[in-house]
């Protein structure tokens, strides 16, 4: 008899792995990238490459922050 907890939350589209997703809030709005890892609370996305060493520009970005492109 237990109560599911999570009765009155909205549900968040979590992106997966591969999919393109544009930031909506924080520092970074408005880049786009692409999902490397979806962890519980985040995911890290790949929005660029950095031209003097060829290395990728990754930042951590909340669910609630970003919305899935199609």
């Amino acid at each position: 008899m237990t109560e599911d907890k999570t009765v009155g939350k909205s549900e968040i589209k979590k992106a997966k792995e591969g999919e393109t997703i544009q930031v909506i809030k924080g520092e970074q709005k408005g880049k786009k990238g692409e999902v490397l890892t979806v962890r519980e609370n985040s995911v890290i996305v790949k929005v660029g490459m950095k031209p003097q060493t060829d290395e990728p520009i990754k930042i951590v970005v909340n669910h609630k922050n970003y919305k899935c492109i199609k």
